[in-house]
């Protein structure tokens, strides 16, 4: 408990430093912008904070830093909320470059400013190029760039801003490393959070477990991989879904808005005049200023870009009104325009004089939204229709800026929230199982002493991981289990002597037990019959091997049972009852047990005819320690290859070993008996037999509660 409450205090007194920096970061931030923005600098100042603290604290205090001083600017101007993700990651490469020690060095320091000011000069100024309504800095430089015929106006507008941000990202780091300057570094290690659930390393640990060893990648990349995966889906998905419905809203609206203008200039249309408006044009009373009119109403619809006015015949369109603009001239009145192919499906309604819905045409040709109106005469009869055309480029740009402020935010955020998992990550699972896998390691790597087997037990335990999950249980279980072997080889020591004297006795005791030999044999078998029953019960209900499992195999089965360790008979009793575990020669001596178990049945099958049962008792006496991957014994056979009883009595066996004591270990709980063979299925065990296994659980509990009633 007072290792607990160590950590509790030292996370509190370093944590609440760590957010004291936060603030002064931000607050730097704040200030130094309005200041440059004060004195109209030629200078940003915005990331000074940002960088200083990245530096002193680490990857989190400075994404956070990054972070809410965009969202406290976007208060008074909303487009900085957008450039979250050029102060994130330039908070991310000043902690990367700060923790390889690279500011030490002149070559470390120019790399990180050129480094802010590719991510400010590029990112940061891509953001309000494809964003409507945001100005564009360093325009003279940029159009001179453009000007020279070398650029195009993308590359130039990057080229410019990333030079004009050079003199920014230079003070930028000159300032930080004034800061870096003034705090000394002995403090530097305690300005970041942490979230120690365990004892606080010190360096040189720290450092061990830093560099502890892996297979291909560490638990923390795998969980921050996993994360970090799921976010870039779900921000993908929510992305797409979310431009959608924007560009089906814009869509909407600007059809609304066509409809609208069209409406409006059929509305000052005299649609009894329109046949001769057609043949007189100009000429005809009234006709400019209706002319004069649709140019107005043009103008201020600044969404529209043509507006005309056509009488739709079977032979193609009249020309009534066509406005000019600076980009399409207009076309004659009265001439004949062949009706587009986009419209005629139309046709019968346009002919009818019906309103029909805005068109949308959306291929390599054309990009267009066109809303039609009719115009009606004195007898409420449709003479014309008004045109109403909305270019899809400017709905493109509109969707092109939504999309950039979604994903430049989406980036910032996701930086952010891979920090604060790689952050957590760190302290709650890598740290905790490195500490534990290097002590462990230790404890176990060499011949110990008693002295020192116990000093590495007392190191294990004062860990004293408090994680609250699984990594804490499998801590707690590591002590014990390391606690109860150094007990045991205590033991084991004390007692050499005395069982040397006690190897006659026990000689004489096991030529008694030629039927018992085994420390449990008796209720194994009728325990494993049991388990065998159970199995082919769950096999034949579910329909599995349904040509194998007929009613005489199923009795044969479970008559069988009971002969599985018949071979163990030849196994010598040092080896058979060994209370730990056997040595390489020992453990393949024991493995002729199913190979003299299977001459024995085939013996006694050689005796009796007409007992085919014990056909069944041979297979799972020879091939019950076979697996179902193939790198069991005595011959290595694989899947279905091995005979269906044998695979049966596998998982019957394992189970019953597993809850059962031994001389060498407690029963097994129910719970992690069941989970190790779940473990093993597809691997060790015929997946279908530990299946049905599990769904018969209340009948599996039947045969504990009478035998092993510990283990439930």
């Amino acid at each position: 408990m007072k290792g607990f409450q160590k950590i509790v205090h030292i996370l509190k007194r370093q944590n609440v430093l760590a957010l004291f920096i936060c603030i002064v970061g931000i607050a730097i931030n704040l200030v130094l912008n309005t200041v440059a923005v004060t004195m109209d600098l030629p200078l940003y100042l915005d990331t000074v904070g940002t960088v200083s603290v990245a530096v002193l604290g680490g990857y989190l205090p400075g994404v956070i830093v990054g972070l809410v001083t965009n969202i406290i600017k976007s208060i008074s101007n909303p487009t900085s909320l957008y450039y979250v993700s050029v102060n994130v990651l330039i908070a991310f490469f000043a902690t990367f470059i700060s923790k390889r020690g690279w500011l030490k060095h002149v070559a470390g320091i120019i790399g990180m400013t050129l480094a802010f000011v590719l991510i400010g000069g590029g990112l940061g100024n891509l953001i309000p190029w494809f964003m409507e309504g945001l100005s564009f800095y360093s325009k003279s430089m940029s159009e001179m760039l453009y000007e020279t015929g070398y650029f195009d106006a993308l590359s130039s507008h990057i080229l410019s801003s990333i030079v004009m941000e050079i003199p920014d990202k230079v003070a930028t780091v000159l300032i930080v490393l004034i800061i870096l300057y003034l705090v000394p570094e002995k403090y530097t290690d305690r300005l970041g959070f942490v979230w120690w659930a365990q004892k606080p390393l010190k360096d040189a640990e720290f450092d061990l477990t830093d560099k502890s060893k892996t297979r291909i990648s560490s638990l923390k990349l795998k969980v921050i991989l996993t994360q970090a995966l799921s976010l870039i889906v779900i921000s993908v998905v929510g992305v797409s879904l979310s431009v959608g419905i924007y560009r089906e809203t814009i869509i909407d609206e600007h059809s609304r808005i066509a409809t609208g203008t069209a409406k409006a200039a059929a509305a000052i249309i005299d649609g009894d005049r329109v046949d001769e408006f057609i043949k007189k044009g100009h000429d005809a009373k009234g006709y400019d200023d209706t002319l004069v009119i649709l140019d107005n109403i043009l103008q201020n619809s600044t969404e529209i870009e043509h507006l005309y006015v056509y009488k739709v015949l079977e032979d193609g369109c009249r020309v009534v009104y066509d406005i000019e603009t600076d980009d399409i001239e207009a076309k004659k009145t009265g001439a004949i325009v062949e009706l587009e192919e986009r419209f005629h499906d139309y046709v019968p309604k346009l002919l009818a004089g019906k309103e029909i819905e805005p068109i949308v045409t959306d291929d390599s040709r054309l990009y267009l939204l066109t809303a039609y109106y009719p115009v009606y005469d004195s007898q409420d009869r449709c003479v014309c229709y008004v045109g109403a055309d909305v270019t899809l480029g400017v709905i493109n740009s509109k969707i092109n800026s939504y999309l950039t402020e979604m994903i430049s935010v989406y980036i910032g955020l996701f930086v952010v929230l891979c920090v604060l998992m790689n952050w957590m990550a760190e302290y709650q699972v890598s740290l905790p199982l490195k500490t534990i896998t290097n002590r462990v390691y230790s404890f176990v790597s060499s011949d110990n002493t008693q002295k020192e087997l116990d000093e590495k037990v007392k190191s294990l335990r004062e860990i004293d991981v408090r994680t609250g999950d699984e990594v804490e249980l499998l801590y707690n279980a590591v002590c014990n289990m390391s606690s109860n072997q150094t007990e045991q080889i205590r033991s084991i020591r004390r007692l050499s002597d005395s069982t040397a004297k006690m190897q006659d006795g026990l000689v004489i005791t096991m030529a008694d037990m030629v039927e018992n030999r085994d420390s449990d044999t008796g209720a194994h078998i009728q325990k494993t019959a049991a388990y065998v029953k159970i199995i082919v019960d769950g096999l034949k209900k579910k329909g599995y091997y349904a040509e194998k499992l007929t009613p005489k195999f199923m009795s044969d089965a479970v008559r069988s049972a009971p002969l599985h360790d018949v071979g163990k008979i030849d196994i010598p009793d040092e080896i058979l009852n060994k209370p730990g575990k056997l040595t390489d020669e020992e453990y393949e001596i024991m493995k002729t047990h199913t190979t003299a178990g299977k001459r024995i049945v085939e013996n006694a099958i050689s005796t009796v005819e007409g007992d085919n049962y014990l056909k069944e008792a041979r297979n799972m006496a020879a091939y019950h320690h076979e697996r179902w991957d193939g790198k069991g014994y005595p011959e290595g056979l694989h899947g279905e290859v091995i005979p269906l009883s044998a695979r049966i009595m596998a998982v019957a066996d394992v189970f019953d070993a597993l809850t059962s004591p031994r001389i060498y270990k407690e029963a097994f709980s129910l719970v992690k008996a069941l989970l190790i063979l779940e473990e093993g299925k597809g691997t060790q065990f015929d997946p279908k037999c530990v299946e049905v296994f599990m769904d018969s659980l209340d009948e599996v509990k039947v045969v504990l509660s009478k035998y092993n009633p510990e283990a439930l």
